[in-house]
């Protein structure tokens, strides 16, 4: 009977990451399902490395498994990354160009902000350094000295 129990909740993990990699494969005009898997891999790794503490933990909690498993699989940097050396790193991580990785970024952002809500991803741009509102597709809005 247990065993019943969990099966319908792993079947839900993997449909609900389907839907995740379809809204990254759609929003991203990506030509497969596997592209946008491999940019989503890229990208949730990289935001693992750089996001620390209870959004990190709630975030988690609302991606699909597999993606939360992605995220929380990495250790976080001890120096973070501001947004534009986010997407250098993953350009170099990749050897993909730029211009490419800042698509990717900005692709798997939005479906990670359709999970997370937008209380969540306020909280997440106040907590990593500068430059990552935009790559969720923000204003970067700076306080007036």
């Amino acid at each position: 009977m247990i065993s019943d129990q969990r099966a319908p909740s792993r079947q839900h993990h993997g449909t609900a990451y389907e839907h995740m990699l379809e809204k990254v494969r759609y929003d991203g005009a990506y030509p497969t399902r596997e592209k946008a898997d491999d940019a989503v891999r890229l990208v949730l790794a990289g935001l693992g490395r750089q996001l620390t503490g209870d959004e990190r933990v709630e975030l988690a909690a609302r991606l699909p498994l597999e993606a939360a498993r992605i995220l929380t699989a990495q250790i976080p940097d001890t120096q973070p990354l501001g947004g534009w050396a986010f997407v250098k790193d993953l350009a170099a991580r990749t050897g993909a160009s730029l211009a490419t990785t800042r698509w990717d970024t900005g692709s798997v952002f939005s479906a990670v902000a359709a999970y997370a809500g937008p209380d969540l991803i306020t909280r997440i741009v106040h907590r990593l350094p500068s430059g990552y509102a935009l790559l969720f597709g923000r204003a970067e809005l700076t306080q007036a000295a």
